[in-house]
């Protein structure tokens, strides 16, 4: 079984959802939480705040600065994240087809470096 990542992606421009388009993403995304439940893939899922409440922090010498925000600005950002077990690249896919369909929302779907039963 491997982890794979998949990645929420929000436009930063554009006006967010109403409140009731709203109220029917939260809904459509707990039927895909418990249907990843259901099938033994849940692993994790969180939507994130937007790119302005970040800290980024780098390296520099022997310290570590602290920075409000981004460093870069784009058109889109991430928006949330859900973390899986799934067998292949296929069945991630298929996980990520289902979170696009309850996002609304583009989402890439990437897998961890080292499967999980190497851990």
């Amino acid at each position: 079984m491997k982890y794979y990542l998949l990645s929420v992606i929000q436009p930063s421009e554009g006006a967010p959802p109403s409140a009731e388009a709203l109220a029917d993403i939260v809904g459509s995304l707990e039927l895909f939480h418990q249907e990843l439940r259901e099938a033994g893939a849940w692993v994790f899922a969180g939507g994130l705040h937007g790119p302005e409440s970040a800290t980024v922090l780098r390296p520099k010498g022997e310290e570590v600065l602290a920075a409000d925000g981004p460093f870069t600005e784009g058109k889109e950002y991430l928006g949330g994240v859900c973390v899986i077990k799934a067998p292949d690249l296929d069945a991630a896919l298929d996980w990520g087809r289902k979170a696009s369909r309850a996002t609304t929302l583009p989402i890439e779907v990437r897998p961890f470096l080292h499967p999980a039963d190497e851990r």
